[in-house]
């Protein structure tokens, strides 16, 4: 029976609480430890998910820094392990402790059953969420899309747009700031369209010189200019029954505009120093991070270029935009950064979760990514700080996301009203709540509430 079990340790030096817990927790195989060397042993043998321990194990029983040694190597040997901190009624300080150190959560002794085997199922059920998303993250995809990250309902509806125009033959324009994605979408339209098995070409207008940029997207002819020792074929023409991506062509200048409008027409280019037309089948995608309809009005831009580039606009939200994306990106880039580096799976410390959800990310994803991976070069233990990303913690104004510490508040909230409300009738304020008297006053108890 034991084979079917989830592995639970149980590190506990007292004879009549090893039994009570094991009695408590036999839905799972129970193994036990009575000190730090014992605890790793048992770790190292059978890797177990979930981890109950006390915080007072010899030599210092009556202390803490022997827990908080041995939750330090066990989180170093496994850190994905969920040890749950078991403290007596005094010990709030150091279960907070413990919680900034990488326990998953604590409970006070004496033991209650049933919010015990509540908290240990649900570690159990955390752990096994978080290996079937990493397992998922580093499986293969069966999509292009499957590798863009995110959970924000903005970015979801651009990729569903990006499923919806991939299949047709429409000019696309992706707006959206600098390291937002917008080549990796410019490939998923690509390779979810029936020319996805054939070149894909990419392009930055920005980052080729004027004088050359001409030569790079129609190729030149032997002769053309100095140094042009031999016929070179360009990005456009290799694209040919492919797709063409044009990147920042917000920089195109005016001159190279005007040919590029030309292709769009005719579907011919000609070679710098050629005067044969060549026909060629390419979809085009564009990108920028300029507001292209602004350009056309001061004339930086034509305006006949843009409504051919322009079919159809796909407008991609900033990091800052994109609502739990940069906490779920940075565990994304952490995990990759690991694998990369050789370096057992790190965790980020409530200071860096709130310096993530705080900094605005003005160079977006690929700004995210470079400080991740810095952060997984310099972390010392198992956690990285804010420190280490080269962030500042700040307290977000936002309220908690602790379900525990939502519902106190809301509670304390809800019962101080009503009070007010009902002039502190105990009676009325209850039916007001819709509670019972007994309730209540367990309630007001609860929250130092006279």
């Amino acid at each position: 029976m034991s084979e079917n079990k989830q592995k639970l340790l149980i590190v506990e030096d007292d004879p009549g609480l090893q039994k009570q817990l094991r009695w408590s927790l036999d839905a799972y195989e129970v193994h036990i430890a009575s000190d730090r060397e014992s605890a790793l042993a048992m770790m190292r043998r059978h890797v177990p998910a979930v981890v109950t321990m006390d915080l007072g194990l010899p030599p210092d029983p009556d202390g803490a820094s022997e827990g908080f040694a041995t939750l330090k190597q066990l989180l170093a040997l496994a850190p994905d392990t969920k040890v749950i901190m078991l403290t007596g009624n005094q010990d709030h300080a150091h279960a907070l402790k413990a919680i900034g150190m990488g326990a998953y959560d604590f409970h006070q002794k004496p033991c209650n059953d049933e919010v015990l085997r509540l908290i240990v199922q649900r570690a159990f059920y955390l752990y096994a969420l978080q290996r079937e998303n990493r397992r998922m993250q580093h499986g293969p995809a069966d999509s292009p899309l499957n590798g863009l990250i995110t959970r924000d309902a903005g970015m979801l509806s651009v990729c569903r747009t990006i499923e919806k125009v991939a299949p047709s033959s429409a000019s696309v324009m992706l707006q959206g700031d600098s390291g937002t994605g917008k080549e990796v979408l410019a490939r998923a339209l690509h390779q979810l369209s029936s020319r996805g098995g054939r070149r894909f070409m990419a392009i930055n207008c920005a980052a080729i010189p004027e004088n050359l940029l001409e030569s790079e997207l129609f190729g030149y002819e032997r002769g053309a200019f100095t140094g042009a020792v031999k016929q070179t074929i360009g990005k456009v023409e290799l694209a040919n029954g492919g797709t063409f991506f044009l990147d920042e062509v917000g920089d195109l200048p005016m001159p190279l505009q005007a040919k590029l409008l030309r292709f769009l027409q005719e579907r011919v280019i000609e070679r710098v120093g050629g005067h044969i037309e060549i026909p060629v089948d390419v979809r085009i995608v564009c990108a920028t991070h300029q507001n292209l309809k602004e350009l056309t009005a001061t004339g930086r831009f034509r305006e006949d270029l843009y409504y051919r580039l322009c079919e159809i606009v796909v407008k991609i939200p900033a990091l800052k935009d994109r609502a739990g994306d940069a906490v779920l990106l940075a565990q994304h880039f952490m995990n990759k950064a690991c694998i990369k580096e050789g370096r057992p799976t790190l965790r980020f410390c409530q200071d860096a979760l709130i310096a993530i959800e705080t900094y605005d990310w003005p160079g977006n994803v690929r700004e995210m990514e470079n400080y991740v991976m810095r952060a997984v070069i310099m972390a010392d233990g198992t956690q990285i700080t804010a420190e280490d990303l080269g962030l500042t913690a700040s307290e977000p104004k936002s309220e908690p996301l602790n379900l525990r510490q939502v519902r106190d508040e809301a509670e304390y909230e809800a019962v101080v009203k009503a009070l007010g409300r009902q002039d502190g009738n105990i009676l009325k304020t209850a039916e007001l709540l819709g509670i019972s008297r007994p309730t209540l006053y367990d309630l007001m108890s609860r929250h130092g509430i006279k």
